[in-house]
């Protein structure tokens, strides 16, 4: 039997890129993948230089250069606009407190980009997200908070069922942040 396939969703941030590097480490095959959630034109970013940026997919593209591994980019602009973009607006005008980062996990990673995962033969999708997932002696699949406490983004994933859970891998949920900076 061959080496396991992973796609890794890849932001060019130092969490997506070691996530690629401890995976290559570990024996995985390993494809990069970063998806377009926005136009070239558009003046804002998520997270100042965050997962929605150019830039960002320059920078993924790169380490996966340098890793030696293939890198792919997904255009999930029209899906992002219409499952991110539009929930936070409609919800922010009802004078909800939406949460666009959630949605985004749950339509776009953790929906299309699993999707394109398994559409490419891979048997996993691994993030750089700070949780856990765990096998319980029955043989689910538990998600656990990261052991960071300062950096645990369980609450994310909080949507994630069964089905889904198997096909992730979440390398960074056994270290703390200061560790993975060091490893990095």
């Amino acid at each position: 039997m061959g080496k396991k396939k992973v796609v890794v969703a890849m932001s060019g941030g130092v969490d997506s890129s070691l996530t690629a590097a401890l995976l290559i480490e570990q024996g995985y095959e390993v494809i990069g993948i970063t998806m377009r959630l926005s136009e070239e034109s558009r003046d804002f970013d998520c997270n100042d230089r965050g997962c929605c940026s150019l830039e960002s997919v320059d920078d993924a593209r790169r380490v996966a250069e340098i890793l030696g591994i293939p890198h792919y980019t997904v255009n999930f602009k029209e899906e992002f606009q219409a499952q991110v973009i539009d929930y936070f607006l409609a919800d922010y005008a009802r004078g909800r407190t939406p949460n666009p980062c959630i949605a985004c996990n749950r339509y776009m990673k953790f929906g299309l980009l699993l999707d394109k995962t398994l559409e490419l033969g891979a048997d996993y999708l691994a993030t750089g997200h700070y949780a856990r997932i765990e096998q319980a002696e029955d043989g689910r699949s538990l998600l656990k908070k990261g052991i960071d406490t300062h950096k645990d983004q369980s609450y994310a994933l909080y949507h994630l069922n069964q089905q889904t859970l198997k096909h992730f891998l979440l390398p960074l949920g056994g270290m703390t942040k200061v560790h993975t900076r060091e490893l990095a």
